[in-house]
């Protein structure tokens, strides 16, 4: 059963007081020392304040570190570059993390909930690990959530803890969502090569300048960097949920952020949201193929809500099927929105820059009206 929606009437940090549902990210820099080996007392020290978190709150815990602690339980000097030693780390230390987790939060039971991307890219897969989670909450369970990274090459070398966290964040409908890092918060500069640089207690709007500024990759044992986290940020305020970025290595922070104090940066939920099912289109797909559209078919869909027309693609990338995600973008390159195609690619690449009465002729049958319905499209920032 879906649990009813929490206080989000409050607004900026006074409302984290009232956080009823979260999700805790946890990077591998905040379970590592300076040399990136597992710190076992911070890791105690970070499972106490969980517990405590977890009175009168629902916790999900999204942990890194099985790759990290494989590398240290196999005695290697550095994180393997090559997909089989990263796969072969991970599957080392999958079991290691998952038992310290089960030590460290006792009396809670933990529950190990590993998930690749094609568990959310499939809907019904997505629904099924949406109601999976919530009997795991139901009955006062911590889900402790990693990426299968054992299994899924595509998780290994595309993928990161603060995407899942954020498809975690939408898949459970939490209230708050708390990524910590390395760093205490975002800055207007990278604090660690700008000493000068300023602080941001507050952000309304996740804009292109932040994520251009953020940079690339993270350390040498994590994989995800300041902007992994910004779009994750800026995909859970799209649904109305309140996020945190802060430092994991400071002691006392979870409490200190749920106690509404200025700790981290606050990244205010938007005053529109998504809908679920277009919120899974826009987050949780990854396209298949593109569709290159003129600036009146661009307007349409993104200024009136409109279908995609075929007489309004110029270009069809990819390979794909009928239902495939796809992105739209127009003639620059710029990707704005997501869907569903309503046929395959070849045979969108006949019905590009034709009219709806065109489509019999060119393909022996008529089929619909639209390339993507207005229905099965969602925009993108």
């Amino acid at each position: 059963m879906l649990r009813p929606v929490g206080d989000r009437l409050r607004t900026g940090r006074d409302a984290l007081k009232a956080a009823r549902r979260v999700v805790v990210k946890i990077g591998t820099n905040a379970l590592t020392n300076a040399t990136g080996r597992f710190h076992r007392p911070h890791f105690e020290g970070l499972a106490g304040e969980l517990l405590s978190l977890a009175e009168g709150r629902q916790l999900i815990v999204v942990s890194s570190g099985a790759i990290a602690l494989g590398v240290e339980r196999l005695g290697l000097k550095d994180k393997p570059k090559d997909m089989p030693g990263k796969q072969a780390c991970a599957a080392v230390g999958q079991s290691r993390l998952m038992r310290a987790w089960e030590e460290a939060l006792q009396p809670r039971v933990v529950a190990q909930v590993l998930l690749t991307h094609s568990d959310v890219q499939d809907r019904r897969r997505y629904l099924n690990a949406r109601h999976a989670l919530e009997r795991l909450i139901d009955e006062g369970v911590v889900p402790v959530i990693n990426e299968n990274d054992t299994v899924s090459v595509d998780e290994i070398k595309f993928g990161d803890n603060d995407t899942l966290a954020g498809l975690v964040a939408g898949l459970v409908s939490a209230d708050a969502l708390v990524i910590l890092s390395d760093v205490d918060g975002l800055y207007d500069a990278d604090p660690r090569k700008h000493p000068g640089a300023k602080w941001i207690s507050e952000v309304h709007e996740v804009t292109r300048a932040m994520l251009a500024a953020a940079g690339g990759a993270g350390s040498q044992v994590g994989t995800g960097g300041m902007a992994t986290k910004l779009k994750s940020a800026a995909r859970v305020t799209e649904l109305g949920i309140r996020c945190v970025i802060a430092k994991g290595h400071a002691p006392g922070t979870l409490g200190r952020v749920f106690a509404g104090e200025a700790v981290g940066t606050l990244f205010e939920p938007r005053s529109t949201r998504l809908d679920a099912r277009r919120a899974w289109i826009a987050h949780a797909l990854k396209p298949k193929g593109t569709l290159v559209v003129d600036a009146g078919a661009r307007d349409a869909v993104r200024q009136r809500n409109k279908s995609l027309l075929p007489s309004g693609i110029q270009r069809v990338e990819g390979s794909f099927a009928l239902g495939d995600p796809v992105d739209l973008t127009d003639a620059s390159g710029e990707v704005f929105a997501r869907g569903l195609a309503a046929y395959g690619a070849e045979e969108l690449k006949k019905l590009a820059g034709k009219k709806t009465s065109q489509i019999e002729a060119a393909l022996g049958y008529r089929g619909l009206d639209e390339a993507v319905h207005k229905d099965d499209l969602a925009l993108l920032d």
